[in-house]
């Protein structure tokens, strides 16, 4: 007879039957994935249209700016001319925008401080177009705050 206790062996399961996590939500916690993974395959594959795409407008007024990013915060704005319209030490949205844009200019292999389009359709959307990838983003869906950021940028034109 041995006065030591049994050395530790891991296992799945614990030896008093307690588990922590309940079996039904850990297979919940896998279900959930393979099914959005699903859904986004037969989106994919059976070329569904898109449907959170907001309604087409004609549009009122155009502007084409660029986005020049310093750092984590700072961003310069400037004009189709290349005037500079605000520079801008804490950014905010506006540099949520521009680091937006930048990563898609990167993938996509081009200069990062060229030109975008900020579009505001006759339906009072706003958004920021960029001419040379697919990256878009509706401006008026982020607030009326941050949509105000970009209309001060714009009334500085």
């Amino acid at each position: 007879m041995s006065t030591h206790p049994e050395p530790f062996k891991p296992g799945f399961k614990r030896q008093d039957k307690n588990d922590m996590i309940p079996i039904g939500l850990v297979r919940m916690m896998f279900a959930l994935p393979v099914a959005a993974l699903i859904l986004v395959g037969y989106a994919s594959l059976t070329d569904r249209q898109r449907v959170a795409i907001p309604p087409s407008a004609p549009v009122e007024q155009s502007w084409t700016i660029s986005l020049v990013g310093h750092d984590a915060q700072a961003v310069s704005v400037y004009d189709a001319e290349g005037a500079l319209l605000a520079d801008l030490e804490h950014g905010g949205f506006v540099t949520v925008i521009q680091n937006g844009l930048m990563t898609m200019r990167r993938r996509h292999g081009l200069d990062p401080t060229l030109p975008i389009d900020i579009v505001r359709f006759e339906n009072g959307r706003l958004a920021a177009i960029d001419p040379l990838t697919d990256y878009r983003v509706e401006l008026t869906q982020f607030g009326r705050d941050n949509q105000a950021a970009f209309e001060r940028l714009l009334t500085m034109n």
